[in-house]
């Protein structure tokens, strides 16, 4: 079933209303560029899940400079995560695994009725939001057995490009709480696996879905592009 169609706001007064609300609040925004219709899909099926959690509107800045002032908008369109009177999260240019993402982010800033998660789901675990060690012992059922994706970091401590990516990959486990797993490896200290999956240099991240793996990547990469590749982690059909 289509969900219901999103209210629109196109003034700072009907916005400023809304902000003073104690739901979490998730506005999509644009001043030029219309968002993507599947950002504004996903938009909309979140506040079907979440039932009264979470609320969410449109909000077409066009006619109203106040707006566009007041959220710093360009020329693309913005996804604003709203709560407790102040912005949470902010993305740019959103497709529908980031409106998926902060929807589920935010909404879990507020307990879920009758102690379990969306849908029925049970609540996020508290320490989802951190990477977790692993090691040869606990490597099969921390990654393989993983309802979630996971990204593997091979490390180790003496490496420096690896020490330039992890406290980007401790930003993304939170970013992606509940969406992706953050597992780390030394591989000085796990030598079997980094052995069994042929890691010649680090930092090596392996990305795995549904005990496949589906992609390596050698090298410290930029926080965006990480992004990139923990979004497309999660779209990526196994």
């Amino acid at each position: 079933m289509t969900p219901p169609e999103l209210p629109v706001l196109d003034t700072l007064a009907a916005v400023e209303k809304e902000l003073k609300g104690s739901t979490p609040l998730l506005l999509l925004l644009w001043n030029d560029q219309a968002p993507r219709r599947d950002a504004e899909i996903a938009l909309k099926t979140a506040v079907d899940k979440y039932q009264g959690q979470l609320r969410a509107f449109l909000v077409d800045a066009r006619h109203d400079p106040a707006l566009v002032e007041r959220f710093e908008l360009g020329k693309n369109a913005v996804l604003i995560g709203w709560f407790d009177g102040k912005e949470y999260i902010r993305r740019t240019r959103p497709w529908e695994a980031d409106v998926t993402g902060v929807a589920d982010e935010v909404a879990a800033l507020v307990p879920a009725p009758a102690g379990a998660g969306p849908a029925g789901q049970p609540p996020a675990s508290k320490n989802g939001d951190k990477p977790v060690n692993v090691t040869d012992a606990t490597f099969v059922e921390q990654v393989m057995n993983s309802k979630i994706p996971v990204v593997v970091d091979f490390w180790a401590g003496w490496c420096q490009p690896c020490k330039m990516v992890a406290p980007i990959l401790e930003k993304l486990a939170k970013e992606f709480a509940g969406r992706v797993r953050v597992a780390k490896v030394d591989v000085d200290a796990n030598q079997m696996l980094a052995s069994q999956f042929g890691i010649q240099s680090i930092p090596t991240l392996m990305f795995v879905k549904n005990g496949k793996i589906v992609g390596q990547s050698a090298g410290a990469a930029p926080e965006g592009a990480l992004r990139d590749a923990f979004n497309q982690l999660i779209a990526l059909q196994v």
